[in-house]
């Protein structure tokens, strides 16, 4: 069950564990596992992967670092399929994100001499870049009533679902505005009008979906095996400048 009816639907780089996530999640269907569950796993990975970087094994984190995407999608899917859709779910995926993102760019900072200040930009770089990937996609599919848990304004702590607490939401979503609230509002004052108007090509996302978790993970653990590490900080901080770029196009197709 995709986040975006079929015929909305871009190709989108980032994704490409999906297709394992959702036979993931298929064969989890008539079993007592809940996507939760698949989220602490998906953390397990990423942390084992920080493990692998930090000791020089780097096809292993590769390894690991897909691994994390695959279960990154097959947490969503495992909620589709068994429709229990989740803020807790939601909430709980984008931190233990944001948590092994920075554990990933300290990870690396450790093992090259990039100094810790590039570090740090490379990790507000990271996210975003992200936060413009997940705005666009939110706008979508708050537009064409696909997958909803994710909001385009996170400005409101959400009426939980029947099947979580009120207060496990309420909780989590604070947590939640610590660590997106400020990436948010930046890209929010960069291209305030996104959620307005109307163009937002297909095309455009595919581009813009290398700004993707799935995509950056991927990039890193390339990096890692072509032996050319210490170009994974300074390739996040300049990239950040396709931000400017992603959002004139979309305002030039606008006017």
């Amino acid at each position: 069950m995709p986040k975006l009816p079929k015929k909305h639907q871009f190709f989108d780089l980032s994704d490409y564990g999906r297709p394992m996530g959702v036979l993931i999640a298929q064969s989890l269907k008539h079993t007592s596992y809940t996507p939760i569950h698949i989220t602490l796993g998906f953390v397990a990975s990423g942390l084992i992967a920080v493990g692998f970087i930090l000791y020089e094994y780097y096809w292993a984190a590769l390894f690991f670092l897909l691994l994390k995407s695959i279960l990154d999608a097959a947490d969503g899917e495992l909620a589709r399929i068994k429709n229990t859709p989740s803020y807790t779910g939601r909430y709980l995926d984008s931190i233990s994100d944001f948590i092994l993102n920075l554990l990933i760019i300290l990870s690396i900072w450790h093992i090259t001499e990039n100094g810790f200040f590039y570090a740090i930009l490379a990790f507000i770089g990271l996210e975003l870049q992200g936060t413009l990937y997940n705005y666009y996609y939110a706008i979508l599919r708050n537009r064409y009533k696909g997958d909803t848990t994710t909001q385009v304004f996170e400005n409101k702590i959400p009426i939980a679902f029947k099947n979580e607490e009120q207060s496990t939401v309420k909780m989590l979503y604070h947590i939640y505005t610590l660590c997106y609230g400020p990436y948010d509002r930046v890209i929010y004052s960069l291209d305030k009008n996104a959620h307005t108007e109307d163009r937002l090509p297909n095309w455009l996302m595919t581009a813009v979906s290398c700004f993707g978790l799935g995509f950056q993970l991927l990039i890193i653990g390339f990096f890692l095996v072509l032996e050319i590490k210490e170009f994974i900080i300074p390739y996040f901080i300049l990239n950040s400048l396709m931000i400017f770029v992603f959002i004139a196009i979309r305002q030039m197709l606008n006017r």
